[in-house]
């Protein structure tokens, strides 16, 4: 018997439990939505949220630029080269 009390139609949390915040981009490095959007996401509409689901993989393109890393804080911290 199916319960169909509990099934919901509803747009599922993108969600992958890496909640770091990109400190430039400002977005969830896991699941790429910003924090207002995280904030209120179970407000949401379905409307809403299909429209956050269909701009996250734009963004992820955001997150994959490197700063330089450990190699790059050396080089700045040397200063110039003379």
């Amino acid at each position: 018997m199916k319960d169909d009390i509990w099934t919901r139609d509803e747009i599922e949390s993108p969600c992958v439990r890496i909640c770091v915040v990109h400190p430039e981009a400002r977005l969830c490095t896991g699941c790429l939505r910003s924090i207002d959007e995280i904030a209120r996401w179970s407000r949401m509409t379905p409307a809403e949220r299909r429209m956050v689901m269909a701009d996250l993989p734009a963004r992820a393109g955001l997150l994959r630029q490197r700063r330089g890393g450990r190699a790059a804080r050396l080089k700045r911290d040397a200063g110039p080269a003379n």
